[in-house]
C-alpha cells in the first residue's frame, strides 16, 4: 500500500472560508475508485503558527493506483481549486 500526504498552509485572506470550501470539495474525492482510504484533517488550533492548516491522507493500493488518482478529473478540478487559497504546500509518497 501507498500512504500519499499533502498538507496546506492556506492563504490568510479568507482562510476560515476557504477551510470550509477545503473539506467540502475534499468530498468529491472520495468518489475516485483507486482511493482505499480517505481522510482530510485540520490543524489543532493553539500549535504553531508554523504548522500546516490542512492535510489529506489517501492510502492506494500501488503506485499506479495513485498516478491514477492524480490524473482523474475530479482531483484535478480539487487542485485547481486549492491552487487558488493555499501558499504553501508539503507532499509525501510512502510504503505502508
Amino acid at each position: 500500500m501507498i500512504r500519499h500526504i499533502c498538507m496546506f498552509k492556506l492563504k490568510e485572506e479568507n482562510k476560515e472560508k476557504n477551510l470550509a470550501e477545503f473539506f467540502e470539495r475534499a468530498e468529491s474525492l472520495k468518489e475516485i475508485p483507486e482511493i482505499k482510504s480517505f481522510e482530510t484533517v485540520r490543524n489543532f488550533d493553539g500549535t504553531p503558527e508554523t504548522n500546516y492548516d490542512v492535510s489529506l491522507i489517501l492510502d492506494f493500493d500501488t503506485l499506479c493506483d495513485l498516478e491514477k488518482y492524480q490524473k482523474n478529473e475530479i482531483h484535478v478540478n480539487f487542485g485547481k481549486f486549492v491552487a487558488t487559497v493555499h501558499d504553501t504546500r508539503a507532499c509525501i509518497d510512502y510504503e505502508i
